[in-house]
């Protein structure tokens, strides 16, 4: 009996880890602390948290987003520079087919 109970708080633990390796207490304690933290409680909590954790989500791909573009753009510019560098070693072909190359 005690293997099985060791074995499940095994089980327990390792789960406990995964939800917070994932984000998923810190979101969940977050969505909480709002709803505890708000004078007038919504008539349904449960759509609150949902409410709440969907925002916090939308707020975490909007920075990512924003970063990614920026990313976007400095690679665009450094391809720009790049293509720069190259033609001044190597004419485009269609360079090299007007000069009958």
């Amino acid at each position: 009996m005690e293997h099985k109970k060791g074995s499940i708080m095994s089980e327990r633990e390792q789960f406990r880890r995964y939800l917070e390796k994932a984000g998923v207490l810190d979101a969940l304690t977050n969505a909480m602390t709002a709803l505890y933290s708000e004078d007038d409680k919504p008539d349904n909590a449960m759509d609150f948290l949902k409410r709440h954790v969907i925002a916090q989500e939308a707020e975490t791909l909007a920075s990512q987003k924003a970063a990614l573009q920026q990313k976007c753009q400095l690679l665009v510019e450094e391809n720009q520079k790049l293509r720069s560098k190259l033609m001044q070693y190597e004419p485009s072909p269609e360079a090299a087919d007007e000069k009958g190359l």
